[in-house]
């Protein structure tokens, strides 16, 4: 069964169109990544199937119901962790995740128990009676978490939930995702650090300009770009290097530096490693390491659109 499905789906501002046509499913079990550079439309088409906001045309179903004539049914199987943090500084952790639940009927010791499981399951159930004003951000992320979870929702939407935060606190937020998807839920995950959703999710969308321009399992986005290798060249310095007049080569496609680190996409017939290093020494570039690697998602979405995910 598709969890959510969302057909023909257009949002304009004016003459500015956000998502254009968009046609999307979700099957029941996945951890789904969706995926997009800023502006893409990735966030207005959370927005609408959270219905923050309204679409210009086409349909939005969860579990099967349209969600603009079934606005009830939908909020009761949807759990959203907003990339900006949704708590309240000065109420306990205990009242945070009680408010929140209760919002969605939640009441006596029915809501009581359900507010223990969720802060239980994210590990803050001795901080039930803390103020999140003296949590780390870690622990806020994961208090964020709780209150999307206590209704027990069949769809949880995570955008970016391990933003600004140390590796010890993502590594638990991705172990409490998979926690959830073997308990039954359904997850769109969002995120900006690519080696997340590789590790995570069962299958991808890439959006940009409002379109989908890709979809399907990573083995599947990887076997898109066989015609592709990616040369990682780290130098001394990035002083004085004019990375950008690497185009000329034969067989170069595209090229991105950041800092001491060139990392270039090249077709993968074409034997141009000399090349590239002879322009680079030519400039006066003191190189330090040279790598040919596979292709990974990170290639994939920049062949695809252009851009870096972070950019």
């Amino acid at each position: 069964m598709n969890v959510l499905e969302i057909k023909s789906l257009s949002k304009k501002f004016g003459e500015f169109i956000a998502v254009d046509n968009m046609s999307l499913s979700v099957r029941e079990g996945e951890i789904f990544g969706f995926l997009g550079a800023n502006g893409a439309g990735k966030s207005t088409t959370i927005n609408m199937v959270s219905s923050l906001l309204r679409p210009t045309s086409g349909e939005i179903l969860i579990m099967q119901r349209d969600i603009a004539r079934e606005r009830r049914h939908a909020k009761l199987n949807l759990g959203i962790v907003p990339q900006e943090l949704a708590i309240y500084e000065d109420m306990t952790a205990y009242e945070n995740v009680s408010f929140f639940a209760g919002l969605y009927g939640l009441r006596g010791s029915v809501l009581k128990e359900r507010v223990e499981e969720a802060l239980e399951f994210v590990g803050l159930g001795d901080k039930a009676k803390s103020f999140p004003k003296n949590f780390s951000g870690g622990m806020k992320r994961r208090l964020n978490i709780a209150c999307a979870i206590a209704h027990k929702p069949k769809l949880i939407i995570m955008d970016e939930p391990t933003v600004g935060i140390d590796p010890q606190s993502r590594n638990y937020i991705l172990a409490s995702v998979r926690k959830l998807n073997e308990s039954g839920c359904t997850i769109i995950y969002t995120s900006h650090y690519m080696e997340e959703v590789e590790e995570i999710c069962s299958r991808i969308a890439i959006v940009d300009h409002g379109k989908i321009i890709a979809e399907g399992t990573k083995e599947q986005l990887k076997a898109t770009i066989t015609d592709v290798k990616e040369i990682r060249i780290e130098l001394k310095t990035a002083k004085g290097t004019e990375s950008e007049h690497l185009h000329g080569i034969p067989g170069v496609r595209k090229v991105l530096q950041e800092e001491n680190v060139v990392l270039i996409h090249s077709d993968a017939a074409v034997d141009n490693l000399n090349p590239i290093l002879k322009r680079l020494l030519a400039e006066g570039s003191e190189i330090r390491a040279v790598e040919e690697q596979e292709p990974n998602l990170e290639t994939v979405f920049l062949t695809l659109t252009g851009r870096k995910l972070r950019d």
